[in-house]
């Protein structure tokens, strides 16, 4: 079975909305509400769980979408380092330092698989990675300021979390199964891990609401779109598209939270836009021709 260009583009697209959606909501829940990482990461989990159940039940298979048959502990371990990596690190990196540490080991983490595997760019797909690169670190590397130690490795943990995650469901025959499967076995370890924080825990309804959407729109559905285009996808390809995402997220800040628009924030947009479109012009794999 193969997918249109035109649909891959569309999917991969509305994917990276979603991952930067995320990382605004995580940012204004995390740096304007009372909730702590660890509560945050547990509701975040709890509600892509169910949105992914319920998905699987419209489709007709509630009962294997229920069932821990799905998915697998190694997937939903590395689920639960990225996400509870990610929530605790930006309770002190910056946004911009914490942007750059986790795309950064997610780029070393899926590239350096994809070339260890054997996969081959061209000299325009080697220009798009580039390209893309300069145009992230254009935009982050001079607001970046020397981030704690603790908080960083967090942030690399995460990114290589997340890398080892989309890697393993690039095979995966039935996405939103799967990746249900996987947000079933991950969310009660982050309930523990929420319980086990509880002295220093905290919840309120704003941050509360704010994980709701994060786990159910962004991450539910936004994972399930991302891992129904992985099968189509090089990994080479898949890390570099996923740079997109602080670019967007930095555009999000500026719609939603009145953050300036900047010069360097436009031609970095560009420039990250444009080179992930020569690498899924020419590294998409069972398109239609």
């Amino acid at each position: 079975m193969s997918m249109s260009r035109a649909r891959l583009l569309v999917l991969t697209l509305l994917a990276m909305v979603a991952f930067a959606a995320n990382s605004v909501l995580c940012r204004l829940a995390l740096k304007h509400t009372a909730i702590d990482a660890a509560n945050f990461t547990a509701i975040r989990l709890l509600s892509g769980a169910l949105v992914l159940w319920l998905l699987v039940m419209v489709r007709g298979s509630a009962q294997a979408g229920a069932s821990s048959g799905n998915g697998n502990w190694p997937s939903a371990l590395a689920l639960l380092v990225y996400a509870a990596g990610f929530s605790f690190a930006y309770v002190d990196l910056g946004t911009g330092t914490g942007a750059l540490l986790l795309f950064g080991a997610v780029q070393v983490t899926m590239i350096g698989h994809g070339l260890h595997a054997g996969e081959k760019l061209r000299a325009r797909q080697w220009l798009g990675l580039l390209l893309a690169c300069a145009g992230l670190v254009g935009l982050l590397l001079p607001g970046v300021s020397m981030p704690r130690p603790g908080s960083a490795l967090l942030m690399l943990g995460a990114g290589v979390a997340w890398g080892v995650y989309s890697l393993r469901a690039r095979g995966g025959s039935d996405p939103v199964r799967v990746t249900a499967g996987n947000f079933l076995r991950a969310a009660p370890l982050a309930v523990v891990l929420a319980a086990w924080l509880h002295r220093d825990g905290a919840l309120d309804p704003s941050g509360m609401g704010l994980a709701v959407a994060s786990g159910a729109l962004a991450s539910g559905i936004g994972y399930a779109i991302w891992y129904s285009t992985l099968p189509w996808l090089r990994a080479t390809t898949a890390a570099t598209v996923q740079l997109a995402v602080p670019v967007l997220a930095a555009l999000g800040g500026t719609l939603l939270l009145a953050e300036p628009l900047t010069p360097r924030l436009l031609l970095a947009t560009f420039a990250v836009l444009g080179g992930i479109a020569l690498l899924l012009l020419h590294a998409a794999r069972g398109i239609e021709r």
